[in-house]
């Protein structure tokens, strides 16, 4: 099957929760592919995903692709369909601001380069890591973050940086360019309209992973009282 141009439009919009999905039935299809699977249904997909066929199918319907009866979809070709609609047939530059343990956990994670999101800089004003390496990055001062952006063509800024920061940081990336945001600190940043903003608040995670503890009526050790 000849794949459409990468470059054509999308035809509709994809409701939000679906692109969130997305990204999950990739990584399946990725594995699947490794096992020399080239063809999986939608009832295989939703059970490896945890969702039920109905929701694979019509999300897999918003990419323009449907299924043969008997047969499912061809594997190689909706990665290349699902990659298609993510953005992931290009590379977007991204750069890391905060050179503490996770700006510098997430720097030197090679697998964001395989996606398609190569870190190409690192930025912090704490002089003391001003200078350092970090993987093969060299640590910027964030004065050089703006004319960076500009000559580099970066889309998307990571914040890993105190809360205390992230709004001012956020706003200096904007103001540069970036257009999207992946902000680890945890606090709601106030952003335009136009600025894509994803969180990832591990103490959120683990409050919601608490929750699921003990409704499965699991018990754990009394927290002390504050004095």
């Amino acid at each position: 099957m000849t794949p459409p141009d990468a470059t054509s439009p999308r035809r509709r919009k994809i409701p939000t929760a679906a692109v969130n999905r997305l990204p999950v039935y990739l990584q399946i299809l990725s594995d699947l592919q490794l096992t020399e699977t080239t063809q999986v249904s939608s009832d295989q997909l939703a059970a490896l995903a945890n969702v039920n066929a109905a929701k694979v199918r019509k999300d897999l319907s918003y990419l323009g692709t449907y299924g043969t009866r008997g047969v499912g979809y061809e594997v190689a070709f909706l990665i290349y369909q699902i990659k298609r609609e993510l953005g992931l047939l290009t590379e977007w530059k991204t750069i890391v601001v905060g050179a503490g343990n996770l700006g510098s956990a997430i720097t030197v994670n090679g697998g964001f380069a395989s996606r398609g999101f190569p870190v190409v800089a690192i930025f912090d004003v704490d002089p003391r890591k001003i200078g350092s390496k970090v993987g093969d990055l060299v640590v910027r001062h964030l004065d050089e973050m703006k004319e960076f952006v500009r000559t580099n063509a970066v889309h998307i800024g990571v914040l890993a940086v105190p809360s205390t920061a992230a709004q001012a940081v956020a706003d200096e990336l904007i103001a540069a360019g970036i257009g999207s945001l992946l902000n680890f600190a945890p606090v709601v940043l106030t952003t335009p309209s136009s600025v894509s903003v994803r969180n990832v608040d591990l103490g959120v995670e683990l409050q919601i992973l608490g929750y699921h503890e003990q409704s499965r009526g699991q018990s754990a050790t009394p927290r002390p009282a504050r004095v």
